[in-house]
């Protein structure tokens, strides 16, 4: 890949993440302080990006595959996404807030897979390059945490604004990068193709379906970490939350180059198992980080840990797929593994965890011991059932 059109590609990866880091991390504080919504209802809010991912493989399964150049469609989505945003900033009433989030929701989850086609349409290698552009992902993330804070947008619904403005800055931008036809316009639609149920006969088999069940399962406890956190950091006076949650991305790019040297020596199950327990461990040092909160460390190792939460078990969970599902359903078994985990498991998790933020609320702030014990009973569970459940293959030297 040429270095101009590497820069390009960084650019557009850089913009699209940065729009998410604006507003997603530090929503909670703003729902919770601001408008005082209840937890249920910060909940679904969270949710709504999962609604996002359930929805999404029809607009880039038929629209970009099929009728539209990708940079188009990627445009398009993210000029809308901006004046929704900006919607959204002026909205006070849960009743209006939700839906109009929900429709920005929708239009953004579908840039993941938009930008991740053309990033690997244009690539020579894209075993090499792919991870590379994406690099810029967490630091796109990064950039817009420390500027929320630097701005001190975190109750603010000017987070809604600066996301709204990069939206806008990334609609334009999109439309300048490389033309990337649609590859199947004369392809036949699928709808069991669009949402992987093609691969549902890999479930016949007891480890893969092990791999899925706990997959859609560990999303519902990580779904805590999103909904509560920067309310949990305000409620305990940590000033600049939304800077000190990118520490979670920083580690997303150090666990991400170790995992190559990781997965050799403990196998794919090692590398799961080590995800489940971080959860685990995670959520128990946020219970100790409420119980003490002069323990300040107990916070920052409970964030840092985040490369191996979320590496550990969506990066490595796609290697997983993308081995063990042959050439015909590979696509089909990504797309499984999406819905299951992005759509069904965090969908039920940010509904849960309001659920549980909200009954553990005591006046104006929570019970955050009893509230981040639960997600960490979950998770210590999960780690038990995989590892009786859990078999891996072996082939040669290689384990998958």
């Amino acid at each position: 890949m040429k270095p101009l059109l590497f820069l390009r590609l960084w650019i557009m990866v850089f913009l699209h993440y940065f729009v998410w880091g604006a507003w997603y991390a530090a929503m909670g504080t703003y729902l919770d302080k601001t408008l005082h919504f209840k937890g249920g209802q910060i909940g679904l809010a969270y949710g709504t990006t999962a609604i996002g991912a359930l929805v999404s493989p029809f607009i880039v399964g038929i629209l970009a595959d099929r009728f539209f150049a990708t940079q188009r469609i990627l445009g398009c989505l993210h000029l809308v996404g901006a004046g929704l945003l900006y919607w959204v900033s002026t909205l006070t009433d849960f009743g209006q807030f939700y839906p109009a989030l929900l429709a920005y929701t929708v239009t953004y989850m579908a840039g993941h897979g938009l930008t991740n086609a053309l990033t690997l349409h244009h690539s020579k290698n894209p075993a090499k390059e792919f991870p590379l552009v994406m690099v810029m992902a967490s630091v796109g993330w990064i950039v817009a945490g420390l500027l929320v804070s630097w701005l001190k947008l975190e109750q603010s619904a000017g987070m809604f604004q600066l996301a709204a403005g990069a939206a806008l800055l990334m609609g334009v931008y999109s439309l300048t990068l490389p033309h990337t036809p649609p590859k199947g316009a004369n392809a036949p639609v699928s709808l069991g193709t669009m949402l992987g149920f093609d691969a549902l006969k890999l479930m016949r088999e007891r480890s893969f379906a092990t791999f899925m069940v706990c997959s859609f399962l560990i999303c519902v406890p990580l779904s805590f970490y999103f909904s509560w956190m920067s309310v949990f950091l305000d409620e305990l006076k940590v000033a600049n939350a939304a800077a000190k949650m990118t520490l979670g991305q920083v580690s997303d790019v150090v666990f991400l180059m170790l995992l190559p040297l990781l997965l050799p020596r403990i196998g794919v199950k090692g590398v799961l198992l080590v995800g489940i327990a971080a959860w685990a461990v995670r959520f128990a040092l946020f219970a100790a980080f409420a119980s003490h909160p002069d323990l300040l460390p107990l916070m920052f190792v409970g964030i840092c840990v985040h490369g191996m939460c979320y590496d550990f078990i969506f990066v490595m969970g796609r290697m997983y797929v993308d081995k063990h599902a042959s050439e015909d359903i590979r696509a089909a078994a990504q797309g499984l593994h999406g819905v299951v985990t992005l759509g069904a498991g965090l969908f039920i998790g940010t509904w849960l965890s309001g659920v549980v933020g909200e009954h553990y609320k005591r006046g104006d702030i929570h019970s955050w011991q009893e509230i981040w014990m639960i997600p960490a009973a979950m998770s210590a569970v999960l780690i038990v059932v995989f590892a009786l459940l859990f078999k891996e293959k072996r082939e040669g030297s290689e384990k998958v």
